[in-house]
């Protein structure tokens, strides 16, 4: 009897170790918004047309741009300077938006439309310039998206002020530099189109502002979404 007693106490101590393992993994569950969870049903690597291999198209009629890009969700969470970024660029995972076109043809596309790049910022002077150069409206469309929202929907400025996207130019910096630059989100000299609300640094040396991915209004992280930017 008291063998059988022991036995008994032995299953409930081992029983009771398994639910303290089975709570100790519930607790170290990730605690990152939905949005940033995983890609959205039925996620399609194509949007509007666009895809990996054609990732960019021009509409004269409309003097606007689109290029395909990929929701990055590390920035629900954390702020960012990097707006849009060609992936295979050295800046390629620091954005919001991982882009698929090139900063050579997305300036060449821009150019296309009429757009006119600033071409106002140096490395030495980019601190203390805003960036120039026809300004855009900018949409966000996914598969599945009820309407395409405004750029300044779907990133968010810590400040809540405007955000103003300028052609500012720069190929010759961007090829040399190879970040991949398409969308800065303060004045760059490397990017090929930048925010002219703030000057370069704003984001990582002053810190006045910060930018991030506003999981109210975007797609979960993963999914495929096409930016178009249309001259004002």
């Amino acid at each position: 009897m008291k063998r059988y007693a022991q036995m008994i106490l032995i299953g409930l101590l081992a029983l009771g170790l398994l639910v303290a393992a089975g709570c100790g993994t519930k607790s170290a569950e990730k605690t990152t918004s939905d949005n940033a969870a995983a890609p959205a049903a039925g996620s399609s690597e194509s949007v509007d047309g666009l895809t990996k291999d054609n990732p960019l198209k021009v509409n004269q009629a409309d003097k606007s741009v689109t290029f395909l890009a990929q929701v990055n969700g590390k920035y629900f969470l954390e702020p960012t300077r990097h707006g849009a970024v060609f992936a295979d660029g050295a800046n390629g995972e620091k954005a919001i938006f991982r882009a698929f076109a090139t900063p050579e043809n997305f300036y060449n596309a821009l150019t296309e439309i009429g757009a006119k790049a600033g071409e106002n910022m140096t490395m030495e002077n980019k601190d203390k310039t805003n960036v120039s150069g026809d300004a855009f409206d900018i949409t966000v469309n996914w598969t599945g998206a009820k309407n395409a929202v405004k750029f300044d929907q779907a990133v968010k400025d810590s400040n809540g002020n405007p955000i103003d996207i300028r052609f500012g130019g720069n190929l010759k910096n961007a090829q040399e530099k190879k970040t991949g630059c398409l969308i800065c989100l303060d004045s760059c000299p490397v990017g090929i189109t930048s925010n002219a609300a703030y000057k370069y640094g704003a984001v990582e040396s002053t810190k006045e502002v910060g930018f991030t991915a506003n999981k109210e209004v975007l797609p979960a992280d993963g999914t495929y979404v096409a930016i178009t930017m249309k001259i004002k």
